[in-house]
């Protein structure tokens, strides 16, 4: 048996007449920037999330970087990072001019852990980015009650948890902004790079509105120096579509999460840990192993696909060499990069298809 790490085409299938349906629609209107679709997603995805305000951008990594621009956030300031997260995180960070400061994850959950938050604070902090990694919220109470004390934003990184909840509470709703991708691998994905902001604030949502968009409130009227970031009409409209189907789309992966953690017996493989306040959607069903590569290997040659999240820390990646962070400094991120292997994780996997996941595994 096959099984690929990720297929996109039973979800593709089930929407195929909707999307092509919505697509000659858009073409026949011939507007194809910021136009009905992508104000109705906007508000659509607002109401999901259970915000104010949301505004559709480029990218996942624009809306982190937007954020932090209207946040005021620059050169010389300093903001807290996971240490176990993507590149784009930091990378956001970088792009203000401000200084990523890694926090040390809880490791069985993956989150940043807010017990490790408060020793990296000093004049120079302004934010906490708390990412929402692999489709689990982080501790947004704790995260939310350092900040205040120390009078800091908070920036939820939801771009793996769309529709994840923490305390019954949406992602993108815990915090003072949060930054969504919806490339095509997520839970909720375009058919190209997408993003969103949400926030409940009114004054952020206006000045992101207007940097995503040359720094313009109103045509050729640029009251700051912006960039162009903008979500376009033709993914908005597919993604109006993909919302509906979200809530379901999460449902079977949850399903296919619970077989693996109740299936998955081997004691060589390290199961993910569900916090008790949160609903999970899992984006990537993280394992880990200490003899990765091998157990790796070993479910390729059976035609099991797997990726790795992420196989370099952002501190050990040539790209933040000047941060000067040596090998051993963040211990657990590194510990998870060389042992953190992810399995197949779809809607539209079948029971055999699970079973035969489990079943291998087993068998290691």
């Amino acid at each position: 048996m096959k099984i690929p790490f990720v297929s996109f085409e039973p979800m593709q299938r089930d929407i195929k007449k909707e999307m092509l349906e919505k697509f000659e629609e858009m073409y026949d209107k011939a507007y194809y920037i910021q136009g009905e679709e992508y104000k109705k997603f906007e508000d659509k995805f607002a109401s999901y999330i259970g915000v104010k305000y949301a505004i559709g951008v480029g990218n996942g990594l624009d809306a982190l970087m937007l954020i932090l621009r209207a946040m005021n956030i620059g050169n010389g300031d300093e903001v807290i990072v996971p240490s176990n997260t993507f590149i784009a995180t930091a990378l956001a960070v970088t792009y203000v001019g401000a200084t990523p400061i890694f926090v040390e994850p809880i490791l069985e959950e993956y989150n940043i852990n807010p017990e490790l938050i408060e020793e990296k604070i000093n004049e120079k902090t302004k934010a906490i980015i708390a990412v929402h990694l692999y489709g689990q919220c982080a501790d947004m109470d704790r995260i939310n009650a350092i900040a205040k004390k120390h009078n800091l934003f908070v920036i939820e990184d939801a771009a793996q948890a769309h529709g994840a909840l923490y305390k019954g509470r949406k992602a993108g709703s815990l915090g003072d902004a949060a930054g969504f991708s919806m490339y095509p691998g997520k839970n909720l994905g375009a058919l190209g790079d997408a993003g969103m902001v949400t926030t409940n604030n009114k004054e952020l949502a206006e000045k992101v509105a207007a940097l995503c968009c040359y720094g313009s409130d109103y045509k050729y009227h640029h009251i700051y120096k912006g960039v162009n970031s903008r979500l376009d009409e033709i993914q908005s409209g597919f993604l109006n579509i993909k919302l509906d189907y979200l809530d379901k789309w999460n449902s079977a992966r949850n399903e296919i999460a619970k077989k693996y953690l109740s299936g998955i017996k081997n004691a060589k493989i390290i199961l993910p840990v569900v916090n008790k306040d949160n609903y999970h959607v899992w984006h990537i069903f993280a394992v880990r192993c200490k003899n990765r590569d091998k157990f790796e290997q070993y479910l390729n040659e059976h035609g099991i696909g797997t990726n790795k999240h992420y196989p370099t820390p952002i501190h050990m990646q040539g790209a933040y060499a000047d941060l000067n962070i040596k090998e051993g400094t963040l211990p657990l991120a590194e510990e998870i990069s060389k042992t953190e292997l992810s399995l197949p994780m779809f809607y539209g996997m079948t029971d055999e298809e699970v079973e035969f996941v489990i079943d291998t595994i087993n068998r290691f």
